[in-house]
């Protein structure tokens, strides 16, 4: 599966260097786990699209399941799964995509060309200086979730 070739990160100190060691490129870390079937289609639309961004765009997967980071897990609220983070020169970018939540993607793209005009956006969006940029795909591609509250 597509997973097979973006590294997997499971330890913070990784994690933590990736975000610091990127430089000059959008850093796109899919925070997920391989049983789940949405993050193995995304994991196949991220490596079929890893070599055609790599000029501006570092892909790697971080394993939630690691007890090591469970402190990302926690920071940007990933409660549900498949949740794409960006970042650029260590700075957390932002996307607005007509919900509630800036922060992240969360679910799958898709088509890989969905995924590559997102990380276009980031880096066009990131080298003007910008922190938070609009998502550049219609409305009907961009997943919604409904988020609901039980119990409180």
């Amino acid at each position: 599966m597509g997973s097979l070739l973006l590294p997997t990160l499971t330890k913070k100190r990784e994690v933590d260097s990736i975000i610091r060691d990127t430089i000059d490129k959008v850093l796109v870390l899919r925070f997920g786990r391989v049983s789940d079937s949405i993050c193995l289609q995304l994991d196949d639309i991220l490596s079929k699209s890893a070599r055609e961004v790599s000029k501006f765009a570092t892909v790697s997967l971080v394993d939630i399941d690691s007890e090591d980071v469970q402190v990302y897990v926690k920071y940007f609220d990933i409660t549900l799964i498949p949740s794409t983070i960006f970042f650029f020169n260590a700075h957390h970018m932002k996307m607005d995509s007509g919900g509630a939540d800036h922060t992240k993607w969360v679910g799958s793209f898709h088509r890989k060309q969905d995924f590559v005009d997102v990380v276009e956006s980031i880096f066009r969006g990131a080298m003007k200086g910008k922190l938070i940029v609009s998502c550049p795909l219609p409305p009907e591609r961009i997943p919604h979730f409904q988020l609901l509250y039980k119990d409180l």
